[in-house]
């Protein structure tokens, strides 16, 4: 087996990427120290642990905005998280940044979710209220950092520093409120303010798809959209077939928003003089983002999908009915602990009842949270 070459590895990256790319070898490492790999940058290494994790295998069953049992091609937080990869590849190596810590970074960035969406979101954060709150990207830093468990020698994944970072500032207002080992007030790396943008060109796109397919909103409504309605045009002068209709407009806005993101961000690195990561962290602005006119253009777009979609009654009721159910489980646990597995029981002494009733339902997919539902309180279903 052919050991990876560090040197020739650093002189890859070298050549591969922009001087403001995140160099692998330039890490500031994991808090609990291991040896190298033999075959993979740290970064590999740690998208590898995030896929291999038991959160990550979850997101196949939690909500992106329709519930597991309503239909089989709708996206769940699996592939949401899959195509925002695979679109953060894409930008990554266009802008020479690294690929490997932009994947990775996208991959991990929804562990934290509940069950059933931003609807399980804000009852958690209600329920919480009190004793800490809940917030998902914190709730995914505390998974990697502590819940995983599958190592003999420390908890969590014991991820690189940068993927950490990355993780609990990747949004655009979150630098001032990182926790105080990553660099409250410091600009994260671009491959980390490329998240969010990636992350909101994917579920744009795709909640455009799955509304079209759900008929929650009709194509001709949805023309009232600037993006939509551009796209649209170039595939009817195409004559494309009404099959693939959708798809191909959905192919075209996508192509739309990574232009532009490229463009404008190029245009932003240019102008603050950015040669080195270390000029990104001091720029004091973020550097990733669109044009003042596609950014216009999205928003529109996202009032759409917010009045049609997200606020449609057929999302509204199953999030109402969702948030029942999330407060049902809590009151109980909480009200009698000794439901909890023995697993989470154990953690009550370390982290208090409230936070590890929360870490227990907070990790249960769709359908867990459902069964387990019914068997505390429907006296016919056997527990």
């Amino acid at each position: 087996m052919r050991l990876v070459d560090r040197a020739a590895q650093e002189t890859r990256e070298d050549r591969l990427f922009a001087p403001y790319g995140m160099r692998s070898g330039r890490s500031r490492g994991r808090r609990h120290p291991e040896p190298e790999d033999a075959l993979r940058t740290c970064y590999q290494r740690d998208r590898d642990r995030i896929i291999h994790s038991s959160s990550f295998r979850r997101l196949e069953y939690k909500t992106q905005v329709f519930v597991n049992h309503e239909g089989d091609n709708y996206r769940t937080r699996l592939t949401h998280s899959l195509e925002g990869a695979q679109i953060g590849r894409s930008v990554a190596r266009a802008l020479g940044l690294n690929e490997e810590l932009t994947e990775c970074l996208v991959l991990g960035h929804d562990l934290g979710h509940t069950p059933f969406g931003h609807s399980g979101e804000r009852m958690m954060d209600e329920l919480m209220r009190e004793h800490g709150g809940f917030e998902h990207n914190a709730q995914t830093l505390r998974i990697l950092e502590l819940l995983e468990e599958r190592y003999p020698g420390f908890p969590g994944l014991n991820l690189t520093w940068e993927v950490r970072e990355g993780i609990i500032k990747h949004q655009q207002d979150s630098d001032a409120r990182a926790p105080a080992e990553y660099a409250p007030g410091e600009s994260p790396t671009l491959e980390a303010q490329l998240v969010d943008f990636v992350d909101e060109i994917a579920y744009n796109n795709h909640d455009i798809d799955d509304g079209l397919a759900s008929r929650m909103f009709s194509a001709e409504a949805i023309r009232s959209v600037a993006l939509f309605r551009e796209a649209h045009d170039e595939a009817l002068a195409e004559g494309i077939d009404e099959r693939i209709m959708r798809h191909q407009v959905v192919r075209r806005i996508i192509n739309r928003c990574i232009r532009d993101l490229l463009e404008a961000t190029r245009r932003n690195i240019e102008g603050a003089r950015v040669q080195s990561v270390e000029d990104v962290r001091r720029a004091g602005r973020r550097l990733v983002g669109y044009s003042d006119d596609m950014a216009g253009r999205v928003r529109e777009l996202k009032e759409f999908l917010f009045k049609n979609m997200y606020r449609h009654y057929r999302v509204v009721r199953m999030g109402d009915k969702a948030g029942r159910i999330l407060r049902d489980l809590f009151e109980s646990y909480v009200a009698e602990p000794l439901q909890l597995p023995p697993h989470h029981q154990s953690r009550i002494e370390r982290d208090g009842l409230y936070r590890a009733v929360c870490d227990y339902i907070a990790g249960m997919t769709d359908r867990f949270a459902l069964d387990e539902h019914r068997k505390l309180f429907d006296p016919l279903v056997r527990v």
